[in-house]
């Protein structure tokens, strides 16, 4: 019989309104545990997400997580067993997420818990998220594997790895079944720039700030043309941050469908994203599908989805003047960019495939569901 797997995405749910790219990868982990012959089932929507760290909040979250929990446990127990959930998943666990649920249900069922994408971070233990970091580091230690896709991340897992754990690389990955080796005939004209990201306080308008900045260091530079695909809260910020660069700049709000947006990635010359703070961003991956190389600061993992000097360039985090220097030298030299876009297509269709991750959750999860271990911790 096929086994069911409880899928959970304490972040952001795979059925969040709000497009972003942790939904997308929630998206694409459901339909590989799907794609490894498993039955993934969505076991909750319950976001324990909390950015401000208001320790009031969490104390709350933390008390519906715990009644969800107990919810869940008593209706998987009124199952008949073969139906039950033979292991549980969960989807991006760190301190302003934790995961106060699976852990729970994992040992009332005595099942698996397994997390991909996990953080720890010991600095947050006394400060305003204290609750949200004892959540999310009890649920790392219930883990029997943890796959790590932010390689950033593997030194702090590996020094808390409690006996018996596993820490195994699933890097970032994307459906690529539709990528195909042909590319629109590019016309003459101004070189076409590409920004896809939503529109934020925080991180995300310290990566337009950087991005406006760049381009002011070469407006006059060359012609080119800059869309940009996105919207949020700090849409009047960033509209003023371009404002300059006049019709050279255009604004094209949100788009949540995928075949649009593989239209404009397949249009695109180049996609430009400083990614302060990402911790590997989707959109490298999506615009590598579709041919398009990139320019990227070096934070997190981007360097682990993009292969500097082969499917795009990464300059040092946070520097503006090398980001602009990079752009400059792409923007002179064409050839350079097709080889990059080709040599990008390739690497996800080789290297980040959906089959691929399916292949690695097939072999390590259907060993951890045949011999479930005795336990790396309780909840």
């Amino acid at each position: 019989m096929t086994a069911t797997v409880a899928f959970y995405a304490p972040l952001k749910p795979p059925d969040h309104p709000v497009a972003s790219g942790d939904r997308r990868m929630a998206r694409l982990l459901r339909d590989a545990l799907g794609e490894a012959g498993f039955v993934p089932q969505l076991a909750s929507t319950l976001r324990s997400f909390e950015g401000a760290g208001e320790p009031s909040r969490q104390s709350t979250l933390q008390a519906a997580s715990l009644a969800e929990a107990d919810r869940l446990i008593a209706v998987y127990r009124a199952m008949p067993a073969a139906a039950r959930p033979a292991l549980w998943f969960t989807y991006h666990v760190y301190y302003k997420a934790p995961d106060w649920i699976g852990p729970r249900v994992a040992a009332a069922l005595g099942i698996p818990y397994v997390v991909a994408e996990g953080s720890r971070a010991r600095r947050r233990a006394d400060g305003p998220w204290r609750l949200g970091h004892a959540g999310a580091e009890a649920a790392l230690d219930a883990a029997a594997i943890v796959f790590v896709m932010n390689e950033a991340d593997r030194p702090a897992l590996a020094a808390a790895r409690p006996a018996g754990q596993q820490l195994l690389s699933l890097p970032p990955f994307i459906d690529a079944t539709p990528v195909t080796d042909a590319r629109p005939p590019h016309p003459e004209g101004p070189a076409r720039l590409l920004t896809v990201a939503m529109m934020r306080p925080g991180d995300k308008l310290a990566s337009y700030r950087l991005l406006a900045e760049a381009l002011q260091q070469l407006s006059s530079h060359g012609p080119w043309h800059l869309d940009i695909v996105g919207d949020g809260p700090a849409r009047a910020e960033v509209e003023a941050l371009f404002a300059p660069f006049g019709t050279r700049v255009t604004f094209h709000g949100l788009i949540d469908d995928e075949s649009r947006l593989a239209a404009f990635y397949a249009d695109a010359d180049l996609l430009l994203w400083p990614a302060v703070n990402e911790a590997y961003g989707m959109i490298f991956l999506e615009a590598a599908m579709q041919g398009c190389p990139a320019i990227a600061g070096a934070y997190g993992g981007v360097p682990g989805v993009i292969r500097a000097g082969e499917t795009g360039l990464l300059v040092p985090a946070g520097d503006a003047g090398a980001f602009a220097t990079a752009l400059s030298a792409l923007l002179e030299d064409s050839a350079r960019r097709a080889a990059m876009g080709a040599a990008a297509r390739d690497f996800v269709r080789r290297e980040r495939s959906l089959a691929g991750a399916a292949a690695l959750l097939r072999q390590s999860l259907s060993a951890l569901i045949a011999a479930p271990p005795a336990g790396t911790g309780t909840p």
